[in-house]
């Protein structure tokens, strides 16, 4: 682990500044800051394709970054007690309009610890592109990781985007995860997270996305409170239009004495959408308690009739609700 933060190593070859430049460019798109992939004073990780454009570490953080031929296998691990000014910016993208990326990931938070990682997937041109991640992320004792991962797929709908992930938050741990894509065609998503809490730890799961066009959304997550007084909450927040189709499983288990449980799945469906929850609920002590919402439908007629009053057409003013849905403060 070095004492001092590791610089990237400049000038790069012509192509590579090439692509660096061009994902800055992606990464601004999807709402990131590019200077914070620029400093060596933020810990950050940039991979094009298979490619490794950037690693800056800094004290606290262990991280290797292998090429693969489809892809990239990193190592990441977090010292105990480590404490950082910044969040961790990773940004993971592909530039050509086809190609294959392959993430495997590896992530452990050390006991005591508090980390944030501002992660943002990229493809602007694509037309038929495949992103896939496979993680295994362990958050130890008492540490925190929160995780918000944004992303910007272009116009085209040629993305096809399959994260799948393995947790595990030990005791007094906490775990934050948000998947947010409100811009731009989705393309296909199956989103794939399991999630074991245990005793007095917490698991929070949010997921925010618009699918039109011809988009396909598929979030399965499951969040298990094996420990006594583990807390976890499963939240869904999709809009589909068109000829869009979502499908949300959200599954919560309580299988400890006062574990408490959430699941909440909010759809709303426009023109010939299709809309799809399953909240999925298992108790297995009798002194857990899980519980879930589930609502799909239309924009409320109250909300839609106000705007409208205020001189907005309809379909600005659907927007419009739509986009107030995503805010913190209803999501």
């Amino acid at each position: 682990m070095p004492d001092q933060p590791t610089p990237r190593h400049n000038p790069r070859p012509p192509q590579a500044r090439s692509d660096f430049e061009a994902i800055l460019r992606a990464y601004e798109k999807s709402g990131g800051n590019p200077e914070f992939l620029k400093s060596t004073q933020i810990a950050s990780l940039v991979i094009s394709g298979n490619t490794v454009l950037g690693l800056n570490r800094l004290p606290g953080i262990s991280a290797e970054a292998e090429s693969l031929p489809d892809g990239v296998h990193i190592r990441l691990q977090i010292a105990p007690g480590a404490r950082f000014e910044n969040p961790i910016h990773l940004c993971f993208g592909v530039v050509p309009a086809e190609g294959v990326q392959r993430i495997l990931a590896d992530f452990d938070i050390g006991a005591g610890a508090e980390v944030e990682f501002m992660a943002h997937c990229t493809f602007p041109n694509a037309l038929q592109v495949q992103h896939t991640m496979e993680g295994t992320i362990h958050v130890g004792p008492g540490a925190t990781m929160r995780y918000q991962e944004t992303h910007y797929h272009g116009e085209s709908g040629g993305v096809e985007v399959l994260p799948k992930a393995q947790v595990t938050v030990d005791e007094g741990g906490k775990y934050f995860t948000g998947f947010n894509l409100t811009q731009g065609r989705l393309g296909r998503m199956e989103f794939d997270y399991t999630v074991d809490v245990g005793a007095h730890g917490l698991a929070e799961l949010t997921a925010k996305a618009l699918g039109y066009g011809d988009d396909e959304i598929v979030i399965r997550e499951t969040i298990r409170l094996n420990g006594e007084y583990a807390r976890g909450l499963a939240k869904s927040r999709i809009a589909v239009r068109d000829h869009a189709r979502s499908d949300v499983y959200g599954t919560t288990e309580g299988n400890a004495p006062f574990a408490r449980g959430h699941v909440d799945c909010i759809e709303i469906v426009r023109g010939h959408a299709v809309a799809n929850a399953v909240p999925v609920v298992r108790v297995a002590d009798d002194r857990a308690m899980v519980t879930h919402e589930a609502a799909i439908g239309a924009v409320g007629k109250k909300e839609l009739e106000t705007l409208m009053a205020r001189g907005l057409d309809g379909e600005t003013a659907v927007d419009v609700i739509v986009r107030g849905m995503y805010r913190e403060g209803r999501a």
